[in-house]
């Protein structure tokens, strides 16, 4: 009877014990977040490294593709949201999610420290920004060389016959850079003129791209002597050995913000809190510094060689809003008349 009761007690403790180092393992389980991002992708795993020195406990699952497609995702998924947090779009897409209540509002922990325009002006903010980038032009010297071609000095020198099918720009629908051009140039030269000067430019394209960067990427290789691209791309190649010279159009040049935020109905809402904290920390924003001269915590940004003098007196003071609540409209209007030059996805 004894023998019996004792088997039965040690049976129990057994199961106790078994239960108990499951709960133990379910409770210390890393809780993942999804993370949307337009983000160079040799910078994620920086990122998430930095991230998890402070939160081992909370694992980033990135799902990466270029500005407009991770926008059009973002968007598709709006009743049944994957993504907990967006790290590194483009704030005129954020503004577009938060038009359409797809965002969370939330102020992080030490926010008023970053520069006010980096910032979402709702109390509490729906975004806040990590970093700038700014249009310009790269010009291979050497291959523009072989083909006699100007150096441009603005963005209506590229419309001359000259540059025909030597001019390679990202197209806005895939790509956040390509959406900056096409709404400052809106702005520049008004409705009517911007998709005049479109026209004319269009007939000088030999391809547009999926991708921000690579316009520059590819002048810098010498596949193309022009390309439209932003400035910090620009030094990078330069700074590689690239035969560029860095153009600052002489009508101004467009610019957008990467932007974090939480996606309204995150399952992990305190994680993805931890995760918008850590993004606008001054220790995170030194690391945007080393892809982007301008970020969003003042004193932080280092001088880059060979980024453009004077680039940042050039930047047009952008209508974010009007950009964001038109980005449908303007991708529609630009995929109909010039899609047919987009290289294969």
């Amino acid at each position: 009877m004894k023998k019996h009761l004792f088997a039965k007690l040690s049976l129990g403790l057994g199961a106790a014990a078994v239960a108990g180092l499951a709960l133990a393992s379910a409770a210390n389980a890393a809780t993942e977040l999804t993370v949307y991002t337009a983000v160079e992708a040799e910078d994620l795993k920086k990122y998430a490294k930095a991230f998890n020195d402070v939160h081992p406990d909370i694992e980033i699952k990135w799902v990466r593709d270029s500005t407009g497609i991770v926008t059009a995702k973002l968007l598709a998924e709006k009743n049944n949201p994957v993504a907990d947090v967006v790290w590194g779009l483009a704030a005129t897409s954020l503004m577009l999610l938060k038009e359409e209540g797809m965002t969370e509002a939330y102020a992080p922990q030490g926010v008023e420290k970053l520069d006010k325009k980096f910032v979402d002006s709702a109390n509490p903010p729906h975004w806040t920004g990590m970093d700038a980038w700014i249009a310009s032009v790269c010009y291979n010297t050497v291959e523009a060389g072989k083909k006699n071609l100007p150096l441009p000095t603005s963005w209506q020198d590229l419309t001359k016959p000259v540059y025909k099918g030597s001019v390679v720009m990202p197209n806005p629908n895939s790509s956040g850079t390509g959406f900056l051009d096409v709404s400052s140039w809106l702005q520049l030269f008004g409705e009517e003129g911007g998709w005049q000067f479109m026209d004319g430019l269009h007939q000088n394209i030999a391809w547009y791209t999926h991708s921000g960067s690579k316009p520059c990427k590819q002048a810098a290789s010498g596949e193309t002597p022009i390309g439209i691209s932003f400035a910090f791309r620009g030094a990078k190649s330069k700074n590689d050995g690239a035969p560029l010279t860095i153009v600052v159009p002489s009508e101004g040049v467009g610019w957008d913000m990467e932007a974090t935020s939480i996606i309204k109905g995150t399952k992990n809402l305190e994680a993805a809190k931890k995760l918008v904290d850590f993004t606008i920390t001054k220790g995170a924003n030194m690391m945007y510094n080393s892809g982007y001269a301008v970020v969003a915590y003042p004193g932080v940004a280092k001088p880059v060689k060979n980024f453009p003098e004077g680039i940042t007196e050039a930047m047009i003071d952008n209508n974010f809003e009007w950009a964001a609540s038109n980005r449908k409209r303007i991708l529609a209007e630009w995929q109909s008349r010039y899609d047919s030059k987009s290289e294969a996805k």
